[in-house]
This record gives C-alpha cells, structure tokens and sequence, in this order.
C-alpha cells in the first residue's frame, strides 16, 4: 500500500530535490548570519524558519525590523510576499487532500516542492516529490539557519564569500537540459524578461508569478 502511494522517483528528480534542499541550506547559512549579524538573537531567525518556513518574507522581516519598521509591517509585508501560495495551493490541493496531514502539508508548501510536486507524470508521484522536497527544505533551511547564526559571529559578511550566489546557480543548472527546445527556450526567455522587467513594480516574491505569462507565448508558438 505505502508503495502504491509514495512510488519510486526517478534518480533525476530525487539528485535534483537533494541539491535544491542543499541549495536551501546553504543560503540558509547566509540568512541566519544576516540576522545575527544586524543584532537579531539567534532564536529570532530560528523560529522564524521553523514557523515561516518562507525565505523570501523571513529576509524581508530582518530587513525591515532592523531598518527601524514595525514588526506588525514587516509580518504584513511578509504576508504580501507569499501571497503567491494562494494559486501555489490549488494547485497541489490534491497532493496534500489527506486529512490527517494535511496542516503540515500546507506548511511546507513553497516554490520548489510545488515545482517538483506538479511536474510529475502522475498523483502518486507528484505527491512522493511534493513532500519529499517539502521535508527536505523544512529540515535543511533551519538548520542552515542555526549554522549560518553560529558562525555569524566569526564572518561579518558571509555573503562575501559567495553564498548567496549557490542557490540560482544550482537551479540554472537543474533547467539547462529543458532549454534545449525552441519552444521551451522562448518560454523560458519571455518568462525571465516579464519577471525582470516587473521587478521595480511589485513588491518582492511577486515577480516569479509575472514569470508565468510566458506559458502563454510557449503555447502561441507553433
């Protein structure tokens, strides 16, 4: 039965869950210095990726407390940022349909357990990539976390160091194989230009839904 319910991934999606939570956990070394490093008690950033479990609106809270906001405004700004989760969630509303764990289903929901979950040929597996991903991060990015808080202390700017820089690195590297189709490539391109060009006029985290509109060429191309 479990088997029928959680079937074996493919070895190339399971390497690539597993460099996208190592991805998570390292920039998760980068955020939790961050917040050590502009004065943040280590428990602060901690519970915040215990609970939020959300980067973008985490970076965005130390951001805004330590310029000076209000905590009320940074936890409303953060709540702007993943408003992109509301089409996230019905889009896996039947991965994570079982009642029992359904509230830690929609806790680790975030980009990249949606993207794994969604791109799979059937339920099952959706649903195997989906919480696969998803327990993954929520292991991998406190503990990053608690790392990067650590060691804070011994490295002003850990983003010196390049850090911030793994996580686009490994996800370009994860879709460069699907960029070889002409159809796929003017998606890809029309979808980064929309994002891009959208960057000045959202607030953060939204960008990556303007991305989306360039489905909408994929499909107008012949």
């Amino acid at each position: 039965m479990a088997k029928n319910r959680f079937p074996s991934l493919d070895k190339g999606v399971i390497k690539g869950i597993a460099l996208v939570c190592l991805a998570d956990g390292i920039v998760g070394i980068s955020y939790g210095s961050l917040a050590t490093g502009l004065g943040f008690e280590l428990w602060v950033p901690l519970m915040l990726s215990l609970l939020v479990l959300a980067g973008a609106s985490e970076f965005l809270f130390i951001g805004i407390v330590a310029s000076g906001g209000s905590p009320f405004a940074a936890a409303a700004a953060g709540l702007l940022v993943n408003a992109r989760h509301l089409p996230f969630g019905m889009a896996v509303k039947e991965v994570i349909e079982r009642s029992h764990s359904k509230l830690l289903g929609c806790h680790i929901m975030n980009d990249e357990s949606v993207v794994f979950g969604i791109s799979q040929p059937t339920l099952a597996k959706k649903r195997a990539a989906y919480w696969l991903c998803g327990l993954g991060i929520a292991a991998c990015w406190p503990l990053g976390v608690l790392i990067g808080g650590t060691i804070g202390s011994f490295i002003p700017d850990i983003n010196a160091i390049g850090l911030d820089a793994v996580f686009p690195t490994i996800l370009l590297a994860l879709i460069v194989g699907s960029l070889k189709t002409r159809r796929t490539s003017i998606s890809a391109c029309s979808g980064t230009l929309i994002a891009l060009a959208s960057v000045p006029l959202v607030p953060i985290g939204m960008p990556v839904l303007f991305s989306l509109l360039g489905l909408l060429i994929r499909k107008r191309e012949k």
